[in-house]
Parts: structure tokens; C-alpha cells; sequence
């Protein structure tokens, strides 16, 4: 990885020449590739004939993607950047079937303040202001989310149809997206139904989404495709496809409750998808690994792909999310570590 500040959080191309956009909500672009401006998606028509050309090969993909983990690190100081950097691009979640308002409360709160006071202090780096990129709960608790980050500029994301299956009747899914909407939530993580994966349904698939996506009005459309679920990584791809022409904001790899998540393969893949759509429309989505994501080390291989596949314009929390609250913890351990030479206990960074 280059060495360049990855701390200064803002909208520039591979060049480092500043866009005219700072978020996905204008029309202006709000990231670029090889030099071309790319605005935010508006979904295009479906293109069965550019669906069905998608190939992978899978073992070539999974040597690169172990090149990942083995040719590329960041060390000392620019490796406590790097994960300051991904602290900003993490959803912080609750999904648990024991949540409570005052559990979503606190995680709110370290929401607001991910780091505590003396680590911020001992890393000189208060005037970062670092936060994380959204709170993710139920659709039951995003009034209580809202009111905890009011003034933060922190967004509520909301899991909806029918999370994690996704086979609830279409209609109740269609209403939860919009109750979550006028409940305040401004990101919405939807999950397809995996079936018309797997029966080549590709105009089901397509007009769901799209479905998805007008029930969500400005919010934000981040579809999870449940990647462990889906079988080969070709399927992988051709749903990756189909949702970005659909319209989706961002791309998931899963839910985090299938028994295989988010890996590095299926991210290579997601992520070449993403560039090759930006590369045939001119329009940007944004990618999100879910599940299975809990070290420091491994915040670390995610963002190296992201750079190398994308560029730098992917690492804003604008372009890329973690699904992975478990990892702050791990983060913060090895923040200490830097500015202390001792590793803390887990329990001196409580999650919530």
C-alpha cells in the first residue's frame, strides 16, 4: 500500500485531485475510475445478454485473493491509520434477539465515541473526530437509534425484508422498508430472495430490487445477497450484476447469520463486478463484507482489496462498510498496544 495520509477523508480521483461532490445524495460524481467521474447509481435496464457472459474462475480468483493476506502490509504508525480509517467505515450493529432500547442506547453512544478519551489522547488525534459510519438495528428500534445520534450525523441503517431469510410474503417486505423509512432510518439492508438465484430468475430478481428500491425513497438500497448461501461464484457474480442494475447503493456480501459470510474470494468478486459496471455506465456502488469479520487484521486485508480492486476512493464509509462490530473491539486493543506496548484486556472495551 502506498504511503499516503489515509486519514484525511475526502472525495478525490486516483490522481488526488478533489471531486466536486462529498456524499452520494447530489448529482454531482461522487467517486472516480481511471480517471473518469462516476455519479452515484440510478440503476440501469436489465441486460440478460451482459448477465449471462458473467465468468469466474474460481481457482484464479482464490490465489489472488490469498495474495491479499501474504504481499501486502502497513506497519506502526500508518497501520494505526489504517485502522482508524476502518473504524469510520464500520456499521455498528444489533441484531440479537435479546435487544433492548437501552442496549441500542449504548451502542449509540460508542457510536458517537468509539474510542475512549485517554487512547484518543495518547494517539494525539482528537481533532479527527472519528466515528463510525452507521448504526444498524431492527426496524423496532430505529426511533430509539434516531434519538440517540440526533446531532451526530451518524445514520441509521435498518435490516428489512424479512432479515435474515428474506421469505416473508413480498408485501409485508415492501411495507417494513417503508415503515423504516418514515420511522427515520436512512439506510435500508434489504435480502433477496436467494431462490431466484438459483433458478436463473434473473427478471424476478431484477423487479424485486427495483421494488425494494422505490419503497426506499431517499434512503439509501444496501442488498445483501446472502454470498454463502448462493452456491458457486459465478451465481456470485450474476446477482452482484443484477442488483447494481436494479439500483442498489451498495452491495452486501450476507447477512452475517449464514453459516459461511463475507470472504476474501467472494469480495474479489463483488468488488470486480462493481468496477466493471462503473467501467460500462459511469455510476458507483458501494460494497459492504458482512459476517466473520472480527480482527484488526482482517479490517486490514479488506481495506488492501479495496484499495488495489477500486482505488482510494472506495475507503470513505460513502463507498465501503463493514458489517462487523465485533472488530472495534480488536482495533481498539491494538491502538493500545501502539501507544503503550501492552496488549489490554478485552473487557476495557466493552462493545455495548
Amino acid at each position: 500500500m502506498s504511503q499516503e495520509k489515509p486519514l484525511k477523508i475526502e472525495l478525490v480521483d486516483e490522481r488526488g485531485r478533489a471531486l466536486t461532490a462529498t456524499d452520494g445524495a447530489g448529482s454531482g460524481p461522487i467517486a472516480s475510475l481511471a480517471g473518469k467521474a462516476l455519479c452515484a447509481n440510478r440503476g440501469t435496464s436489465l441486460n440478460l445478454d451482459w448477465v449471462e457472459q458473467v465468468r469466474v474462475n474460481t481457482s484464479a480468483v482464490e490465489r489472488r485473493a490469498a495474495t491479499l493476506v501474504t504481499r501486502r502490509t502497513v506497519k506502526k504508525e500508518w497501520q494505526m491509520a489504517w485502522l482508524l480509517r476502518a473504524i469510520t467505515c464500520m456499521d455498528l450493529t444489533a441484531l440479537s434477539g435479546d435487544d433492548t432500547d437501552e442496549r441500542v442506547r449504548r451502542l449509540c453512544a460508542k457510536a458517537r465515541q468509539p474510542l475512549q478519551n485517554e487512547l484518543v489522547e495518547k494517539l494525539g488525534i482528537g481533532e479527527l473526530k472519528i466515528r463510525v459510519g452507521a448504526v444498524c438495528v431492527y426496524h423496532l428500534f430505529v426511533e430509539t437509534a434516531r434519538r440517540a445520534l440526533k446531532g451526530s450525523g451518524i445514520p441509521v441503517a435498518a435490516v428489512s425484508t424479512g432479515f435474515p431469510a428474506g421469505l416473508s410474503p413480498f408485501e409485508e417486505r415492501i411495507g417494513e422498508i417503508r415503515r423504516s423509512v418514515e420511522a427515520g432510518a436512512q439506510e435500508i439492508d434489504v435480502v433477496i430472495t436467494r431462490a431466484h438465484v438459483f433458478g436463473g430468475q434473473w427478471q424476478k430478481l431484477y423487479d424485486e430490487i427495483v421494488a425494494f428500491k422505490d419503497a426506499c425513497g431517499p434512503a439509501h438500497l444496501k442488498v445483501i445477497l446472502g454470498t454463502g448461501d448462493l452456491l458457486t461464484l459465478r451465481n456470485v457474480g450474476k446477482a452482484s450484476l443484477v442488483a447494481m442494475m436494479a439500483g442498489a447503493d451498495f452491495i452486501k456480501t450476507s447477512t452475517g447469520k449464514e453459516t459461511v459470510n463475507a470472504t476474501l474470494p467472494v469480495g474479489l468478486v463483488m468488488t470486480r463486478a462493481i468496477r466493471e459496471y462503473a467501467e460500462e455506465t459511469g455510476m458507483a456502488v458501494g460494497f459492504k463484507p458482512a459476517g466473520g469479520i472480527r480482527t484488526a487484521k482482517q479490517s486490514l486485508e479488506w481495506l488492501a482489496l479495496m484499495k488495489e480492486e477500486l482505488g482510494d476512493v472506495w475507503l470513505a464509509p460513502h463507498l465501503f462498510r463493514f458489517g462487523a462490530s465485533g472488530m472495534l473491539a480488536d482495533i481498539e486493543r491494538q491502538l493500545e498496544f501502539h501507544v503503550t506496548g501492552r496488549y489490554s484486556a478485552e473487557h476495557r472495551h466493552p462493545m455495548a
